[in-house]
């Protein structure tokens, strides 16, 4: 068992605050908040990521952390130099907050990735696949994005930093996004000036036109603000949570593997290879013959036809 991985702690926690929130919910009139199939299926992929993820983790992360860490960082005279030229990175405190701030610059570009290539959305779709917005969603992880995400991080270790300083910071990372998973904190005033908060992360999760592929952050919103993904919280327009298009079961299998169908009934659509590639690694919702839209896509049009009915309201009351 890591015991450097906060996550070790974090686990426990996380089933104790669900039946909290949940039963908090069933005795303050929010019974649809948790719908209990739903629970059920979010829970199953939580378990099965407990159980894949450390076995994943300890060939994919842990031993290419640190053949890459040795790889870039050998020892010269007793001391660790990285081959650029300079000291690898220490312990001390200023190098533990450069490494947490380059892990969620890293997580954002990696689930930013994750919602703008389709074979990467099919792995990730798994978290947005349910309808309801709870500490339970939190847990509903797909079990493919650990076969690929320590290749988003693993130049943290290559220019310096160690490889267990680069786990503990993904772990405190995953304890943040897990608790934004909640609809009963408000609005947090100044602090979301510079952090993703709760609001935040609903807007994320939301299958409204509007807040698609929106906040990706992690602890902190600024990179979502400089790279123009970052959108606040419309109180006045009602939040419908999931997926466009739904695997619409609560079966993990199918909620696991879905999307990956999906690619492959779409690859059999065009018989040209650049077409192909693009189901594959295009963004999803991209299709040959425009039968369906991408993202930026379907708010182009939005916004369009948002504004002529601006228009056309406008011109009726003058």
């Amino acid at each position: 068992m890591d015991f450097t991985n906060p996550l070790v702690y974090g686990a426990p926690a996380f089933i104790a605050f669900i039946l909290l929130e949940l039963t908090y919910s069933k005795t303050h009139g929010d019974e649809g908040l948790y719908v209990w199939k739903d629970l059920m299926a979010s829970g199953a992929m939580g378990i099965g990521s407990a159980i894949i993820g450390p076995l994943f983790k300890v060939v994919f992360a842990v031993v290419f952390f640190d053949y890459a860490y040795e790889l870039f960082n050998p020892m010269v005279d007793g001391a660790r130099m990285n081959i650029m030229g300079y000291e690898s990175f220490g312990y001390a405190w200023y190098v533990w907050l450069l490494c947490q701030l380059a892990d969620d610059f890293t997580y954002y570009w990696f689930h930013r990735a994750n919602h703008e290539v389709r074979i990467l959305w099919a792995a990730h779709i798994v978290h947005h696949s349910s309808n309801s917005y709870n500490l339970g969603t939190a847990i509903r992880n797909g079990w493919f994005t650990i076969l690929y995400k320590p290749f988003f991080y693993v130049w943290m270790v290559a220019i310096g930093f160690p490889p267990e300083m680069v786990v503990v910071c993904l772990g405190i990372e995953a304890l943040w996004q897990f608790q934004l998973h909640t609809v009963y904190v408000p609005k947090m005033g100044i602090i979301e000036k510079v952090f993703n908060t709760h609001t935040m992360h609903q807007a994320h999760h939301a299958q409204n036109v509007e807040y698609l592929d929106k906040n990706h952050g992690g602890f902190l919103n600024i990179f979502d603000k400089l790279f123009g993904t970052w959108i606040e919280l419309d109180d006045s327009i009602e939040v419908e949570y999931g997926v466009i298009h739904s695997p619409n079961s609560n079966n993990p299998l199918v909620i696991l593997t879905h999307e990956f169908k999906d690619i492959w009934n779409d690859l059999k659509k065009s018989p040209k290879i650049k077409d192909k590639l693009m189901y594959v690694f295009g963004p999803p919702g991209w299709s040959h013959d425009g039968s369906t839209m991408t993202v930026r896509q379907q708010q182009r049009l939005f916004y369009q036809q948002r504004e002529q009915n601006s228009k056309v309201d406008f011109d009726r009351s003058s």
